[in-house]
């Protein structure tokens, strides 16, 4: 793929949906070399495998990896398998629990299955930091820890707060982002993406750079993606995801739960479409749109209107009958007349559900079809009814009951 020459252009599908680059010059500037030279550019991002299974939280840096491939560059995505033994400190009050290797070689087997649904793989650099890292023996990791300092380290926001609650603070906790910023130096890397609560690690990966003689690399951070509760970030330990594996139909559920507030940063960060045009839709037919196109990415078209029908089936159009118990009604039927609909909802044991007033009351609404018995719109007011049979029965738009008339007769019953 061709390296879109539009400059302004590259940059504003880049920044699209981040929360800060470090910096817009510097990026600028390495794509007006990357344009001159026509050389592409090095984007890595890196993924822990923590866990198993990739969520839509997961999906707003894949994507934005997505864009940088649409655009004519080279994409590195990055498994830290050896960093995850590790266990990274951003965010964490204390120290996380390490991960085995079986553990991370399990979860990182899903991984390439589940990004070919964001991202093209065959254009695709997939890499595992095991790879060189295993390989550094102790004057690698002396020389490398020797190029930065522990009050450069103690700035970080969770390190200085666990330092002066007096909490615990590995040297293998210190050691992290100094292995993932010798990524960065491994693979030469033009840019890094990662979460904004990963921007201590990036720019640590800029100083390992310019420390080993390399030019620094431009850092991107994206938003962390709030979950089905609109608070807390997706996560699965939250209960609060939507994973990209799961059925349509669910998924397409839980974006329907998605808060108004929070659709339009679900428009905007997992989403190519155009946000002013959302802005203008009602917003019942704007989260059915945004539902659709997201379950059209990770199941296609066809299964996504397959949920969308059933979803309005079950929940907007939802049969008022569901779950409601019959009313048994015991009368004798008139030999010539037999069940008339019309006795039946003067019947004294459901009168005041049908709540019909008189029987030119009851004539009016058949003339307006305004009664309906398991589906069927009543004309004819001589309609009968059958017994030991169920029935379901509205009336007007609010009344709605079932009824079943009396499963045994005797024969006089039968007979008048």
């Amino acid at each position: 793929m061709s390296i879109l020459k539009d400059i302004d252009r590259q940059i504003e599908i880049i920044k699209r949906g981040t929360v800060e680059i470090i910096s817009e010059q510097e990026l600028k500037k390495k794509i007006e070399a990357s344009v001159k030279k026509n050389r592409p550019l090095i984007i890595k991002a890196g993924f822990d495998p923590s866990a198993p299974d990739i969520h839509l939280g997961h999906t707003v840096l894949l994507r934005k990896l997505r864009h940088f491939q649409e655009l004519g560059h080279k994409v590195i995505f990055l498994i830290g398998d050896y960093t995850a033994m590790i266990g990274d400190p951003s965010g964490a009050s204390k120290t996380r629990p390490r991960l085995t290797k079986k553990e991370v070689v399990k979860n990182a087997k899903t991984y390439k299955s589940q990004i070919a649904k964001v991202l093209d793989v065959k254009k695709l650099r997939i890499c595992f930091n095991s790879t060189w890292l295993t390989a550094m023996g102790g004057s690698a990791i002396a020389e490398l820890t020797s190029r930065y300092s522990v009050s450069r380290m103690l700035e970080r926001d969770d390190f200085s707060k666990r330092y002066k609650e007096q909490k615990s603070i590995t040297m293998l906790e210190f050691l992290y982002p100094l292995l993932q910023g010798y990524d960065s130096v491994y693979l030469k890397a033009d840019i890094e993406l990662g979460g904004n609560d990963q921007k201590f690690n990036l720019l640590v990966g800029r100083d390992m750079q310019n420390s080993y003689g390399q030019e620094p690399q431009v850092v991107i951070t994206m938003p962390l993606l709030e979950g089905l509760d609109g608070v807390r970030k997706m996560s699965k330990s939250y209960d609060n995801y939507i994973g990209i594996n799961e059925p349509a139909g669910d998924m397409f559920g839980k974006l329907m739960s998605v808060s108004d507030q929070m659709m339009l940063k679900y428009y905007e960060l997992l989403t190519d479409i155009d946000l002013s045009s959302v802005k203008q839709m009602h917003p019942m037919e704007a989260k059915k749109k945004l539902a659709r196109e997201i379950v059209s990415q990770y199941h296609g078209q066809n299964k996504a209107q397959e949920a969308q029908a059933n979803f309005e089936k079950a929940f907007q159009k939802q049969d008022p009958f569901t779950g409601m118990k019959p009313t048994e009604i015991n009368m004798t039927p008139n030999f010539e007349e037999g069940f008339l609909l019309a006795n039946v909802l003067f019947n004294e044991q459901i009168l005041n559900l049908a709540r019909i007033k008189s029987k030119s009351d009851f004539r009016r609404l058949i003339d307006q079809m305004a009664i309906t018995v398991n589906g069927e719109k009543i004309v004819d007011s001589q309609y009968r009814l059958e017994p030991n049979k169920e029935y379901s029965i509205k009336v007007g738009k609010t009344r709605f009951f079932k009824v079943i008339l009396a499963k045994k007769l005797s024969k006089k019953h039968l007979t008048g």
